[in-house]
C-alpha cells in the first residue's frame, strides 16, 4: 500500500457524496487501517472569532478572528483541527510532512489568541474518514484524483480556487474530464 499522506484528494467532476462534491482533502494520516483528512476548501460560515468565543478564548486580532473555519469532513463536526506550518510545542499534534502538521488539542488556539501560534494555519471542524481498504476502493473507482500536497494551497489560495488549482498541479482541467469513469 502507498500511503497517501501529505497529498491531496480532489474530488471528481462526478462525486456522487454531497459531502465531497468539489473538495480538495489534505490527507493527514493514512495507514493499513484506515485515514484521516480534512477537507481544505469548504467553509461553514463561521469564523475562528466565533470558535475562539465558544471556549471563552479571546483574541484582539481582528485578522485571526475573522478566518473562516473549514467543514473538514463529515465525521465528529464538534471536533476541532488546526492544519498549521511547522514550529510549536503543543499537546496533540501530528507531524504531515516537513512543512505540515495538524494540531488537534486545544493548547493552539490559547496560543493563537496571544499571538503565539504558528503564522499559516487553517481550522477545520471533524475531518473525512474512511475504513481500511476504503480509501483504496474509492481511488481505483475513480472518484477521486491525488497529488502531493502543496502548503500555499492550503494557506494561500482562495477558497473557491483550490478545487480547479489542485487539479491544476496535475496539468488537469477539471472542465474537461468526464463525470463517468470507466477501466479497459
Amino acid at each position: 500500500m502507498d500511503s497517501l499522506v501529505n497529498h491531496f484528494l480532489i474530488a471528481m467532476p462526478g462525486m456522487g457524496d454531497p459531502n465531497f462534491g468539489e473538495t480538495v482533502t489534505l490527507i493527514c494520516e493514512h495507514t493499513e487501517g484506515g485515514a484521516l483528512g480534512i477537507v481544505i476548501n469548504r467553509p461553514i460560515g463561521m469564523t475562528l472569532g466565533e470558535v475562539l468565543s465558544q471556549l471563552d478564548i479571546n483574541s484582539e486580532d481582528a485578522a485571526l478572528c475573522e478566518m473562516p473555519v473549514m467543514q473538514g469532513g463529515p465525521v465528529q463536526q464538534d471536533r476541532g483541527f488546526v492544519l498549521h506550518s511547522r514550529g510549536g510545542d503543543w499537546d496533540s499534534t501530528l507531524a504531515i510532512s516537513e512543512t505540515l502538521q495538524v494540531t488537534t488539542s486545544q493548547d493552539i488556539l490559547a496560543a493563537l489568541a496571544e499571538g503565539r501560534g504558528p503564522e499559516q494555519l487553517l481550522v477545520a471542524l471533524g475531518y473525512a474518514g474512511w475504513g481500511a481498504g476504503q480509501l483504496e476502493q474509492e481511488m481505483a473507482a475513480n472518484a477521486w484524483l491525488s497529488v502531493g500536497a502543496d502548503p500555499a494551497l492550503v494557506f494561500e489560495t482562495p477558497l473557491e480556487e483550490r478545487w480547479q488549482r489542485a487539479a491544476g498541479l496535475l496539468g488537469i482541467s477539471l472542465e474537461q474530464l468526464s463525470s463517468y469513469a470507466g477501466h479497459a
